[in-house]
């Protein structure tokens, strides 16, 4: 498969936000402002990309070499925890201030169904481990676009006239709602 496809695919045509609903959580529970959306797509990228990588050496390696692919799940999850930890530890020490505004949402990687997804179909769709590269951060930068897309959107409501039935988390639901339509554009691309 042509990387460059991968990339454009995962990126756009397939954003695991808006074409396949996942990780709606730390899209819509982060997106308030542009700083934290952009360090959580900054921490949701390194963790899925290695997480990539880890879970397809551990799987082609262990689990079907010793015929314990039932275990990918779990064991899949132990690699995403352990590699969100790591990321918290390093965020608390390096940003205190990005630490303190991702909040709870910082953990929650750990439960963002995209790392765990883009683990899972690597394996699925048979991708070697250069593709599982590519597609492990392609997919991770499309919900980077999509945090920071929404942030812009989300920072201009803020300062908009909308009417109070909608204020809040309402037209951010309406806002990603259109974004998901205008994302289905991509669509025919690939």
């Amino acid at each position: 498969m042509n990387l460059l496809t991968i990339i454009i695919s995962t990126v756009f045509v397939n954003n695991f936000v808006f074409a396949r609903f996942l990780g709606t959580c730390p899209f819509l529970g982060v997106s308030n402002k542009m700083e934290t959306a952009t360090g959580m797509g900054i921490a949701v990228t390194f963790v899925t990309t290695l997480a990539g990588i880890i879970t397809y050496i551990i799987q082609k390696y262990i689990l079907d070499l010793l015929g314990l692919g039932y275990l990918q799940t779990i064991v899949f999850i132990l690699v995403i925890a352990s590699l969100v930890q790591f990321v918290e530890l390093f965020i608390k020490k390096m940003s205190p201030t990005l630490y303190n505004a991702m909040g709870v949402y910082l953990p929650l990687i750990t439960t963002n169904c995209i790392v765990l997804g883009v683990a899972i179909l690597n394996i699925q769709e048979g991708l070697n481990l250069i593709e599982t590269i590519v597609n492990s951060a392609g997919a991770a930068l499309g919900f980077f676009l999509a945090l920071v897309l929404m942030a812009g959107i989300r920072e201009k409501l803020e300062i908009a006239d909308i009417p109070e039935a909608l204020t809040g988390f309402p037209i951010a639901l309406v806002a990603a709602g259109l974004m998901s339509i205008a994302f289905q554009g991509f669509a025919g691309l690939i």
